[in-house]
């Protein structure tokens, strides 16, 4: 049974519309750019919530190819180990600002430093703006010196979706791939064809018609089921460890599922926890309550575990 303090959190999230003296959550027509727009404003604003950054931790921009990017390591601490963390927001927002006090949670709990930038996002950039984004910036850290046995990808939501969309990039381009991979709630299926888009649709936190809306942003005119969309559809031969993450209670609670029982007839050594009661991309909730924590321990457990020494 979930924890006290997650299912406080979780009504909480829940009826926030409540919050905001509306008996009803707000409609929203997510096909409009300028619903995107303030999507984007609010999820500046809401970062708040996560974007405390610890002590001991320090943050130095950096320009990748045009892109704004951002290391984030323990003061005083090498760049020779890295977390290339890939921000989500459904392929139509997320910045450095947004994530970076998320991503702070992963180097203080691990000691190791990484690297978050901004690739280009929806609608004004569909399908390939990010995964070219995505690979361009794993080459640009190739380039200064570190090796792809030092670095683990991760990332959130649609985040994580790309960073396994990143892998099957490069094994294409014959780049070498990192040691290792963390995908939390990672949105695999751009056609939104798992069966909790149905089942989970009433109990997910993400507001309703997000995830199609999005995916008609991002894909566009191209074929949903294209690999580097929807990374479900790809073949998973040659990938480094995984470890996955989902909530029993989320839209993309199958996408996660899907992704993890292919990889594993793929023959990748691959792990996947599926948590009861659990929201989209929980454990960087961490240390609210004791879901989280137990699931950023055990993430911060493997990306150590997968770095060498």
């Amino acid at each position: 049974m979930p924890s006290l303090k997650s299912r406080f959190l979780l009504f909480l999230l829940r009826n926030r519309h409540l919050f905001r003296f509306r008996l009803r959550k707000e409609k929203i027509d997510w096909t409009k750019t300028e619903s995107i727009i303030k999507f984007r404003q609010e999820c500046e604003k809401g970062s708040a919530m996560f974007g405390k950054i610890p002590a001991g931790i320090d943050i130095v921009p950096v320009k990748i190819d045009g892109m704004n990017a951002e290391w984030i390591y323990p003061s005083g601490g090498k760049k020779e180990k890295i977390i290339f963390f890939v921000h989500g927001g459904g392929y139509v927002c997320g910045s450095c600002s947004d994530h970076r006090g998320v991503v702070a949670k992963f180097v203080k709990n691990t000691g190791v430093a990484a690297l978050l930038f901004e690739y280009r996002l929806a609608p004004e950039h569909p399908y390939p703006a990010a995964v070219d984004d995505s690979v361009s910036a794993y080459r640009w850290l190739l380039s200064q010196g570190i090796s792809p046995l030092n670095i683990v990808i991760a990332g959130d939501s649609a985040g994580g979706g790309l960073g396994l969309a990143t892998l099957l990039a490069l094994r294409e381009k014959s780049i070498a791939l990192p040691a290792a991979a963390v995908a939390l709630s990672p949105w695999t299926d751009l056609k939104c064809k798992g069966e909790s888009y149905r089942t989970n649709a009433g109990l997910c936190l993400s507001p309703e018609g997000t995830w199609t809306a999005f995916s008609k942003h991002y894909v566009r005119d191209n074929d949903p089921s294209l690999p580097l969309i929807s990374p479900l559809y790809g073949e998973f031969q040659g990938l480094p460890p995984l470890l996955i993450y989902a909530g029993g209670e989320e839209i993309l609670r199958d996408d996660s599922i899907s992704f993890a029982e292919k990889a594993k007839d793929a023959g990748v050594d691959v792990t996947l926890r599926v948590v009861d009661g659990m929201f989209h991309c929980f454990p960087v909730c961490a240390p609210m309550f004791q879901e989280a924590t137990l699931a950023m321990n055990e993430i911060c457990a493997f990306i150590k575990m997968h770095l060498t020494e």
